[in-house]
């Protein structure tokens, strides 16, 4: 009989995750979480982190929002995970984060940031680095929001805007799904060309002292769980094939770079 895997993040009064807000319920938790993250998110239109396009830079847009919530804000999580819904299948072992999310950034400088893209292929290539960021999903808690903030950036600097509220939790996690578990990128294209706008064409979202207002509440309806049953055996997979990519590497989903299983 396999050992009951012990999560560290949860309390194991409350069996919440714990936190620095005093807070017993996930209820509680979720309330006064996304509160203290938006006001952060809004802080980070004003200082937002050196935009480096990696692991650093998702470090900090974590740590700036969540520093009010949790001590871990900012750190990669030591624990492997998966949504914490029927048949889902586990994200990358926590032992190959840093070294996949330093491939993740290299392709994601490969294509120069995005930048220069017909809308097309600006929805193709970001729905494509989007999965392997998501796959890789650094943190215990906490990922989908950093996500929405890095790739709302990167939109930015390559002449592109995000609207997130063309979409919904529902269809995110599907089309994420449907990509990191049956490698079929589809709906996450289809998601995203929904949500990719063009500046000088769509009218701009809410404003707040002039400054658009991040979205970063409302896609996170899914929490992330460890199995807490047993520990996680992820299968190998079969390479992330994108015909349009220069390469069809998968961080952590195929042997290469030394990564294999």
């Amino acid at each position: 009989m396999a050992a009951e895997v012990v999560d560290p993040y949860l309390d194991p009064e409350t069996g919440i995750l714990r936190n620095l807000v005093g807070a017993r319920t996930q209820q509680e938790l979720d309330a006064l979480e996304t509160d203290l993250s938006n006001a952060r998110g809004h802080e980070l239109l004003d200082s937002p982190p050196r935009p480096t396009g990696d692991l650093d830079e998702f470090r900090a847009i974590h740590l700036q929002l969540f520093q009010d919530v949790y001590d871990w804000a900012g750190e990669l999580r030591t624990v492997d995970i998966r949504k914490n819904s029927e048949g889902s299948q586990f994200f990358l072992p926590v032992v190959m984060i840093e070294r996949a999310a330093g491939y993740a950034a290299d392709e994601l400088r490969s294509d120069d940031m995005l930048r220069g893209m017909e809308r097309e292929r600006f929805v193709e290539r970001l729905s494509f680095h989007y999965d392997q960021w998501n796959y890789i999903h650094p943190f215990r808690e906490g990922n989908g929001r950093t996500q929405r903030l890095f790739w709302s950036r990167i939109a930015e600097d390559a002449g592109w805007r995000l609207d997130w509220t063309r979409t919904t939790a529902e269809q995110n996690v599907a089309a994420s799904r449907a990509a990191s578990e049956r490698l079929d990128l589809q709906p996450l294209r289809e998601m995203f060309g929904r949500v990719v706008v063009d500046p000088t064409r769509e009218p701009s979202p809410p404003q707040l002292d002039g400054r658009a207002v991040p979205r970063l509440d409302g896609l996170d309806a899914h929490r992330i769980a460890l199995d807490g049953i047993r520990p996680p055996s992820p299968s190998p997979r079969p390479p992330s094939i994108d015909p349009q990519a220069s390469t069809s590497y998968r961080p952590g989903h195929t042997p290469g770079h030394d990564l294999g299983r």
